[in-house]
């Protein structure tokens, strides 16, 4: 493999394919005890919804007519 200037490479396909390596995936190099490097699959957590992080933390029950009255005041 060569390295671009930019110290790229390409990762061959059957690599990707047993790593699970698939386009914008994260990876790492980790350093081996004979001094050489892996490279490691980061498991990332997708991260959790704008709204899945507000469910459940109304306090009090409206109704969608109640809802729209109080956002949009008394203009309507």
């Amino acid at each position: 493999m060569k390295v671009t200037t930019k110290g790229q490479v390409t990762i061959p396909l059957h690599v990707r394919k047993a790593l699970g390596i698939e386009p914008h995936s994260e990876v790492d190099f980790e350093k081996t005890e004979d001094g050489g490097f892996r490279l490691i699959k980061i498991q990332v957590k997708k991260p959790e919804s704008r709204f899945a992080r507000l469910r459940g933390i109304a306090t009090r029950k409206m109704t969608t007519d109640e809802i729209m009255t109080m956002t949009r005041g008394d203009g309507g």
